[in-house]
């Protein structure tokens, strides 16, 4: 939405000012509610809980009792061919053990999003320009973006000189973007189109420029990637995929 609006519609829906910034004050109640400028997360599970839980699901619970039931069957008829139970056993563990590693693999790409946040922001509060906690930036925040420093929080720019930010974390471009606060774009544009836009966790490789913060922590870009890494606690195992759509045949 940002990007097809012009900057002083941006300052009147964020109630800001170019010239001061917010206040302290009025930064304290938008902070009050809209929380903190960082990526959340649910709590980590424990690796043995984790592997439980991978047996939450019905087919590979129809396998572990085809398993079971195939032993019995063996030890009533006195073959003692568990061959079968053995080869279903080891192939439900390991289809675990995969959702395991697989979770495992969501959580260090969660970390690396969050590695990638900026450490602390320059902001006009007041009217004076002030380093302070990225955490601490809220939406109408007015941003000062220098060379070699990461964007704190998805914002609309107002003013750019020769600006380029390296977008690859969203985009998967490395050719960093040159942008251009006078544009006003239409609706649905690629992320990496909308010049008039910077974004938390890239990182400015050249010029300068200055913003309004529009979109903070879970909220920004990059946020609702970490959102989609999170709402997939149990990614499904090839083993998983392959049950699902034998049933789906059938």
């Amino acid at each position: 939405m940002w990007h097809t609006i012009s900057l002083g519609e941006t300052v009147k829906k964020l109630n800001t000012d170019l010239n001061t910034g917010l206040s302290e004050e009025q930064a304290k109640k938008i902070r009050e509610r809209t929380g903190e400028n960082k990526l959340t997360e649910s709590k980590r599970e424990s690796i043995f809980i984790k592997f439980i839980k991978q047996f939450n699901d019905f087919m590979i619970i129809i396998l572990i009792a085809a398993a079971i039931v195939s032993a019995i069957m063996a030890y009533v008829e006195g073959t003692g061919d568990y061959l079968d139970s053995v080869i279903i056993i080891f192939i439900v563990v390991l289809n675990a053990i995969m959702g395991v590693v697989q979770e495992a693999k969501a959580e260090k790409s969660l970390d690396a999003l969050k590695k990638m946040s900026a450490p602390t922001a320059k902001v006009k509060r007041d009217g004076i320009i002030k380093e302070i906690p990225s955490t601490e930036v809220v939406p109408g925040d007015y941003i000062i973006i220098e060379t070699g420093s990461y964007i704190p929080a998805d914002s609309r720019l107002v003013k750019s000189y020769n600006l380029k930010v390296e977008e690859s974390a969203l985009t998967g471009e490395t050719v960093p973007v040159l942008k251009d606060e006078k544009a006003i774009l239409k609706e649905n544009i690629p992320i990496g189109d909308m010049i008039n836009m910077v974004w938390g966790a890239t990182i400015a490789v050249s010029g300068h420029a200055e913003g309004i913060v529009t979109d903070i922590g879970m909220n920004t870009k990059v946020g609702k990637i970490a959102t989609l890494i999170i709402s997939d606690e149990a990614p499904e195992t090839p083993l998983q995929r392959k049950l699902r759509r034998s049933t789906e045949r059938n």
